[in-house]
């Protein structure tokens, strides 16, 4: 049994029967909630741009300046298809990684995929002075956030489910990405089809 503020949840007896990919925005939650899914529901959380740096043997933000957004994204999508074939865990993916129909396929193939969906004020305030986010080393990095938004919302809406992130606690975020879980498949995660 894992606590998770007024609530108690059994751990998954058996391992996760499908990968859980959260997507969204940086500073949407990602990292956070999928540690936290990881812990309860007993799989391996996984960073896609750990992953990516590990396999560049660079930055992320090494690999924009040396090589460009376009190798990154190039990058990105081996990075993506090697994770989902490996087994179950929870999948923190890259803010622009779901923006590529095949990666978004593989994804649909090999997992179960959360849009993480906040708004630009709550992304605004988790991201403001973090350099280490290229796309926001910007001289606006709320407008950049903006036309991020504009861009990618109406992709990210292709999720298989759609959880609204509030100003709250990471432990009641986690649990409501969980019951949409839940209520999406109408069964124990452990249950969820391969």
């Amino acid at each position: 049994m894992v606590a998770d503020g007024n609530r108690t949840y059994s751990a998954v007896p058996a391992r996760l029967a499908r990968t859980i990919v959260l997507v969204g925005l940086m500073g949407a939650g990602k990292s956070v909630i999928g540690r936290r899914l990881s812990h309860i529901l007993g799989v391996p959380f996984i960073d896609a741009d750990t992953e990516i740096e590990a396999a560049a043997g660079c930055t992320i933000n090494d690999i924009f300046t040396q090589y460009g957004e376009a190798a990154f994204r190039e990058g990105e999508a081996r990075v993506m298809a090697r994770l989902l074939e490996g087994p179950p865990c929870i999948l923190a993916a890259g803010g622009g990684a779901f923006m590529s129909a095949d990666t978004r396929a593989n994804i649909r193939a090999h997992a179960v995929s959360v849009w993480l969906k906040a708004d630009l004020d709550l992304l605004a305030r988790r991201t403001a002075g973090r350099g280490h986010r290229p796309l926001l080393n910007t001289q606006d990095p709320r407008q950049a956030l903006a036309d991020l938004i504009e861009r990618r919302y109406p992709v990210y809406a292709e999720a298989d489910i759609t959880v609204d992130m509030i100003e709250e606690t990471p432990e009641m975020s986690c649990r409501r990405v969980l019951d949409a879980l839940r209520g999406h498949f109408g069964r124990p995660l452990e249950e969820i089809p391969s």
